[in-house]
């Protein structure tokens, strides 16, 4: 029985890969900021909110990309369209502890491939929250390799919003433009992790903020529970 149900999984995800690629096709994307490209021995972190992973998986265009995808149902769907995409996954999350998800084991294959010239995306405050929260693994990952993050939202002109998500998830409607708003480097180099981890907070909210302020005032009103 647990055969056939992960055999399941992987027929799901196939379908789920086959409606998104072609759903993918006929939308246009564009880049504000200086989008980061990996150059040298030597790759970086890239931060964005788990409210934008599947514009994120659409709008993704760098070299050598890696993505940790949590393991659960949700994240088995989402593998063979990152696969068909061409981005790479590592297996794991924060959720109940990194060591028990596997994010551990996730972020040292994302620190290796960083270390081969990689590029790690890394929805900073999924799986469960609080929304636009980081955890301590893309922070972590930077200071141990003094390698920068670049701070990112990814947003679709025009989409649908799971509303009682718990980070609103944002799902892109056929036919729309996907703008990844780039914020600058953040550079981990004589810094403590905390600090770092706080810098992308910062950062992340301050680009929301500035391109999508309906959103972030909504999400800020929920946070404080208004």
């Amino acid at each position: 029985m647990r055969a056939f149900k992960k055999a399941m999984k992987k027929v799901y995800g196939w379908i789920a890969a086959a409606v998104l690629i072609p759903w993918r096709s006929s939308m246009r994307y564009r880049t504000v900021g200086t989008k980061p490209m990996p150059s040298g021995q030597s790759g970086f972190a890239v931060a964005f909110l788990h409210a934008h992973q599947l514009p994120g998986i659409f709008g993704v265009v760098i070299p050598n990309s890696w993505v940790m995808v949590s393991r659960s149902a949700d994240g088995d769907l989402l593998v063979p369209t990152l696969a068909a995409r061409g981005i790479r996954v590592a297996r794991g999350s924060s959720r109940k502890g990194r060591k028990e998800k596997g994010g551990l084991e996730a972020l040292a294959v994302l620190t290796e491939q960083i270390r081969q010239g990689g590029v790690a995306f890394i929805a900073v405050d999924g799986p469960q929250g609080p929304r636009g929260k980081s955890k301590r693994g893309i922070a972590s990952l930077a200071t141990n390799l003094d390698v920068p993050i670049y701070p990112v939202v990814i947003l679709p002109a025009r989409r649908w919003i799971l509303k009682k998500a718990w980070d609103r998830m944002q799902l892109p409607k056929p036919f729309t433009t996907i703008t990844m708003y780039w914020g600058e480097a953040i550079n981990p180099a004589g810094r403590g992790t905390e600090e770092v981890r706080n810098d992308v907070n910062a950062s992340l909210a301050a680009l929301e903020a500035r391109y999508d302020p309906e959103e972030a005032e909504i999400c800020a009103r929920l946070a404080a529970g208004i």
